[in-house]
C-alpha cells in the first residue's frame, strides 16, 4: 500500500476499504445481486472481464443477479488486495488479484482495478472497476524480448 506524506491515511480507511471489497465478495458468493450492487456508487462504472460495461449500482446489481442465477450460478469470487493508493482523503485506487469459479481457485488469474470513493453519509463505495485476465505467458515473452517493460519491484 502506498501512502503519500502530504495526505495521511488512517488505518480505519484501509480497514473500511478492505471491508467494502469483502462485502462485495460475500454478496457475490451468496449470489445476491442487490447487495452486490449496493457496494457501488449510484453512477459507478463496471467493465467486466468480457468487456460489458454497466453503469450505476442498481444496474450492476440487476445484471449480476441475472448472472448469479445463470452463467455464474454457484460461483465464488476469490480476491486478494495487492495495492491501495490514496489520492486525497476520499479517493483510492485498489488493485486486486482474483478468480471466479466453483470452489477454491488454483490460481488467481485475473486482475481488477477499483476506484473507490468516500460518499458522505454512506462510507466507501466502488465508483469504477475494470477486470482483466492476467496473461502470464505473454507477459513473460514481453519481459524477455523487451526487459525494459518489466515493472520495478516495490
Amino acid at each position: 500500500m502506498t501512502r503519500s506524506p502530504l495526505d495521511p491515511v488512517h488505518d480505519s480507511d484501509v480497514a473500511a476499504i478492505r471491508a467494502l471489497l469483502d462485502e462485495s465478495r460475500a454478496a457475490w458468493n451468496r449470489g445476491d445481486g442487490t447487495a452486490y450492487g449496493r457496494c457501488f456508487t449510484h453512477d459507478a462504472t463496471d467493465v467486466t472481464f468480457v468487456g460489458t460495461v454497466y453503469h450505476g449500482g442498481p444496474e450492476i446489481g440487476r445484471a449480476h443477479q441475472s448472472l448469479f442465477t445463470g452463467f455464474l450460478k454457484g460461483t465464488e469470487l476469490a480476491l486478494d488486495i495487492t495495492d491501495i493508493r490514496f489520492y486525497g482523503p476520499d479517493t483510492a485506487v485498489v488493485v486486486t488479484r482474483g478468480a471466479v469459479g466453483k470452489g477454491r481457485p488454483k490460481r488467481l488469474d485475473k486482475l481488477a482495478t477499483y476506484t473507490v470513493v468516500r460518499e458522505s453519509g454512506v462510507g466507501w463505495r466502488i465508483a469504477a472497476v475494470q477486470k482483466t485476465r492476467h496473461k502470464r505467458l505473454m507477459e513473460a515473452v514481453s519481459f524477455r524480448v523487451q526487459p525494459e517493460t518489466r515493472p520495478t519491484t516495490r
